[in-house]
């Protein structure tokens, strides 16, 4: 059962050519990045409100401009951490249709050979075009993948900061 897999995606790597790599490790990485978001909010999150929060209300004085000053810079800390590697997610996500084109591109120029080499073998040519839509395919679906990926997070970081904001009240 393995082997079949292995066999058919093998044959599909190679009908799309090289650049479908690129795109695989791309999508592994973002998709990597993406379950360590939704690992730090299950896992760590917890940890870092609450040792901002101690830090906050350790304070004997809350209304003063060095206080909000002291606000500000905790809820930056903590947003640096909660936000983590969102933005190489997102620059992933951006990247797979461009390696997708990118494949568009060189299977292009194979089918440009072919038509130079062959002088127009519509099976060699054939083979050309599948190697230029295999490649934009699957860096759309990539894409928007972690488009959707991206969206969960991006709710789950906002409504954080948000809440970790509302925590750090500066009432007396």
């Amino acid at each position: 059962m393995f082997y079949d897999i292995y066999i058919a995606l093998s044959g599909f790597f190679a009908q799309g050519g090289n650049v479908l790599y690129l795109i695989a490790i791309t999508t592994f990485l973002m998709w990597t990045l993406l379950v360590e978001r939704l690992w730090y909010f299950q896992a760590e999150h917890k940890r870092v409100v609450r040792d901002v929060t101690e830090v906050w209300e350790s304070r004997a004085e809350r209304k003063s401009w060095s206080a909000h000053a002291v606000r500000d810079a905790l809820i930056s800390q903590a947003r640096e951490r909660i936000n983590g590697s969102f933005p190489i997610i997102l620059t992933c996500v951006a990247l797979c249709p461009l390696l997708g084109l990118l494949g568009t591109v060189t299977g292009m120029i194979a089918v440009f050979d072919a038509m130079a080499t062959q002088g127009g073998n519509a099976r060699s040519m054939a083979a050309g075009v599948s190697q230029a839509t295999i490649p934009t395919m699957c860096g759309m679906i990539a894409s928007l993948s972690g488009i959707f990926g991206t969206t969960m997070v991006r709710r789950k970081i906002l409504y954080e900061t948000e809440l970790l904001q509302d925590h750090l009240t500066m009432d007396h």
